[in-house]
């Protein structure tokens, strides 16, 4: 029986660690730079408080965790094999009658780690820092809503009234070449234009005026089709923050913020909407998929560290990455194919760790026989796929 404490698996579990997390804080970088930027113009030019912007900060990063802990066991393991096999220990421990498969226990202790972590990040973490980021970042819109506002962005925040502004200046907050489109009056459309407008009022009360400056009201009526324009100097349109919360449905929670219970619950009642339903059970078996994805990451990351010992670090982490992207394509076309019928959304999110993780086995059966394997047509598929991403 093997002893999943012995030397060898603790001294290869303790060399995955390192690169594990240097790879989860340099791929959470990557994923949190745009998450950054929004961050900067948020405490810059809307005054922000730093404390509620880090709190949403915090509630964003379950869902990036949830991609990135699997990338980052593959790179672990990828990482202390090359390693291994560059200084010759591969081949020390051949040489000392181990086996390769004698390899895969702590590969897959490190791996199963993963997977636990990650589980916990689909089921509990993300779902939780969902909800919680949707109520915080209405907390801090009604507290300013200023920050919900964006240049050259229609806001369809408020019911009934979609909102448009061209620019905004950080400094006084003024409003310039503003637009709405007001329908909250039955059978009646009304199309105000003016120059520059102001946000007044209260945030505790949860109710804003938008004064408008030197601008012109068009009014159509829909029933007999007649219009009029009428100019004013300074116009007030009232804002209900409440009911545009209601309006977004904040006491409903999305499929993604759903727990188990809930989500099975939820596909109970959409059964009969086949798009909601549909929708529903890809999010439902993709809570499980990502976490197996560890596993199949790690039993093709092993065979790979070992095939290029032969070639150059750099190669060998770059094929790590060629083969994650493959499972991220892999993941986005399930969805995609899943969502128009095309098959069973069971089949769309397993679908990638069958592939990757089938093909793990195979490379570590080669690897076994001492049978050496080509990557070549890796970087052929890689430049066929990036052709095509810039075509589209």
């Amino acid at each position: 029986m093997i002893n999943p404490f012995s030397i060898l698996n603790r001294y290869l579990i303790l060399e995955m660690l390192p690169p594990f997390f240097l790879n989860l804080a340099f791929f959470s970088f990557i994923f949190l730079m745009k998450q950054i930027l929004d961050i900067t113009d948020m405490i810059v030019n809307h005054k922000v408080g730093v404390v509620p912007v880090f709190l949403l900060l915090a509630y964003t990063m379950p869902y990036f965790l949830q991609y990135i802990i699997p990338m980052s066991i593959m790179m672990a393991v990828l990482m202390a094999l090359l390693r291994m096999s560059s200084d010759n220990e591969i081949m020390a421990l051949k040489a000392g009658g181990v086996s390769i498969y004698r390899l895969l226990t702590p590969v897959l202790i490190f791996s199963l780690s993963g997977t636990l972590i990650t589980g916990y990040m689909t089921i509990f973490a993300v779902p939780l820092g969902a909800e919680r980021f949707k109520t915080l970042l209405f907390d801090v819109a009604t507290a300013n809503l200023k920050v919900s506002l964006k240049e050259r962005t229609f806001n369809d925040r408020f019911k009934q009234i979609m909102l448009y502004v061209n620019k905004i200046d950080p400094q006084s907050g003024e409003l310039h070449n503003v637009l709405i489109e007001d329908s909250r009056t039955s059978g009646v459309n009304n199309t105000v234009v003016a120059r520059k407008g102001k946000l007044l009022g209260e945030p505790k009360e949860m109710v804003y005026y938008l004064r408008l400056f030197d601008g012109t009201i068009n009014q159509m009526n829909l029933q007999d089709r007649s219009s009029h324009t009428v100019n004013f100097e300074t116009y007030d349109i009232r804002l209900d923050l409440k009911a545009a919360l209601s309006h977004r449905g904040i006491s409903e929670k999305t499929p993604d913020e759903m727990t188990l219970s809930a989500l099975r619950s939820y596909l109970k009642r959409v059964k009969t909407d086949k798009e909601k339903y549909v929708g529903a059970l890809l999010k439902y078996h993709k809570k499980f998929s990502i976490p197996v994805a560890c596993v199949a990451m790690g039993l093709l990351a092993m065979p790979l560290g070992i095939q290029a010992r032969n070639s150059k670090k750099a190669f060998g982490i770059g094929l790590g990455l060629f083969f994650f992207l493959l499972y991220y394509i892999l993941l986005s076309v399930g969805t995609a194919f899943g969502e128009n019928g095309n098959y069973p959304p069971v089949v769309g999110m397993w679908m990638p760790n069958v592939i990757l993780g089938g093909f793990g086995i195979y490379l570590l059966v080669l690897s076994a026989k001492e049978k050496a394997v080509s990557f070549n047509w890796s970087v052929q598929i890689f430049e066929a796929i990036m052709k095509w991403t810039r075509r589209k």
